[in-house]
């Protein structure tokens, strides 16, 4: 049943993209100080192969799996450059989704003293080879996107993206690093801009597997 659903996609998208492309050779015969170029599409089989490549769980979706469970977090924040550290502690509980092709993580601690709460989806993206990373939280109403590779000799995953910082309004880049020390130990580090526009470190989290 899946493949036949696929395949009707996959039929769809072609034809879809195969009237493109002749409304845009028509719009070209018509039109001709327009000089842009139809896009150049794949044959059926080829796209029904690459789509299949897309959507098929592999090695980086398996090592996301293995990271399956109850983690306790050890969090420590800097609010500036130079101030001194804030520590707490956080619970994460990781789980795949949409038949092993992503992980859906759910966050709780506090934060100042108040409850916190936040989700994060991970994918790995099979055609750009990077992980994305969405997260969210009861401390604001925005989305922070980040994306990167996976380093295998480091265990080590780098993403960058940007966030909204609340006090201006101002957009920030923003860098993550997660790291697997072993099958029960990560750390994940953030990195901001302070207000001289150089990058500093804003928070550590230790995670331990709950046994």
């Amino acid at each position: 049943m899946k493949r036949i659903t696929i395949t009707l996609c996959a039929a769809a998208l072609l034809f879809a993209c195969n009237d493109e492309k002749s409304g845009e050779a028509k719009v070209a015969s018509a039109n001709t100080t327009d000089s842009t170029a139809p896009r150049s599409m794949p044959d059926s089989a080829t796209m029904m192969k690459n789509w299949e490549a897309y959507m098929t769980p592999g090695q980086p979706h398996q090592m996301m799996a293995r990271w399956n469970g109850t983690w306790t977090g050890e969090v420590t924040m800097w609010m500036a450059p130079g101030a001194p550290p804030s520590k707490s502690t956080s619970t994460s509980t990781n789980k795949m989704a949409l038949g092993g092709r992503y992980q859906i993580s759910e966050h709780k601690g506090n934060f100042n003293g108040m409850p916190f709460e936040g989700m994060s989806i991970v994918a790995y993206d099979n055609a750009k080879k990077v992980f994305i990373s969405n997260w969210i939280d009861n401390m604001g109403t925005g989305m922070m996107v980040l994306e990167g590779p996976w380093n295998e000799s480091t265990k080590t995953m780098e993403l960058k993206g940007k966030m909204v910082d609340p006090g201006t309004g101002e957009s920030l880049d923003v860098r993550e690093t997660f790291r697997e020390i072993d099958a029960n130990t990560q750390i994940m580090e953030m990195f901001c801009n302070g207000p001289d526009g150089k990058e500093y470190k804003t928070m550590e989290i230790k995670y331990t597997r709950k046994k």
